[in-house]
């Protein structure tokens, strides 16, 4: 499987995953797809909905059936949920099959971009800031695990992290993908 096929972004919520996600396939003339759209598409219902019907359990073996299917196709811009590198099978998914990219944010930023949205299960607690840096504590060292690049988002423009993405892509093109170069932006 040729991994410059496909993109994959990982990150916490609020990172920027689909809007980036949707501009760089856009770039790359590459199919865009969301895994939380995706499954909500296949269920017929929504992210909520699902935790609140089959628990966290339930709703991350879909998304672990969604992930290990998306990744299997070419050509694409995969947008993951915030908590799909928590299983070890999509973590050898996403690095095994395409280029990891951890889109970077602060909880601040988190806080910010995801105060009104009401799809977040996780976040529908007394404590939002607690829960975020919680889950940071948890997931950062596993978005590090598989990330061939590391990208901040706060402070940047979308356009500006797209092009560093795909700056980065050109870059690992010529030099031979499969590179795990660990490269901070």
């Amino acid at each position: 499987m040729d991994k410059s096929a496909n993109i994959f972004l990982v990150g916490p919520m609020g990172s920027g995953k689909t809007t980036i996600g949707r501009l760089l396939a856009k770039s790359l003339r590459k199919e865009f797809i969301d895994s939380d759209h995706e499954i909500e598409a296949r269920t017929g219902a929504n992210i909520p909905w699902i935790f609140d019907i089959e628990g966290e359990a339930g709703f991350r073996e879909r998304e672990h059936q969604a992930i290990d299917e998306l990744t299997r196709r070419q050509g694409v811009v995969l947008a993951t949920g915030g908590g799909a590198v928590l299983r070890e099978d999509n973590r050898r998914c996403l690095a095994a099959r395409g280029t990891v990219v951890y889109l970077r944010t602060t909880v601040d930023q988190q806080l910010k971009r995801t105060r009104k949205d009401r799809n977040r299960p996780l976040l529908q607690t007394a404590d939002p800031r607690q829960c975020l840096e919680e889950l940071m504590r948890q997931r950062d060292p596993l978005y590090r695990e598989i990330a061939n690049l590391i990208v901040d988002t706060d402070n940047r423009s979308i356009r500006t992290t797209v092009n560093t993405i795909a700056s980065y892509l050109k870059q690992q093109a010529g030099e031979g993908v499969g590179t795990r170069a660990r490269r901070k932006s």
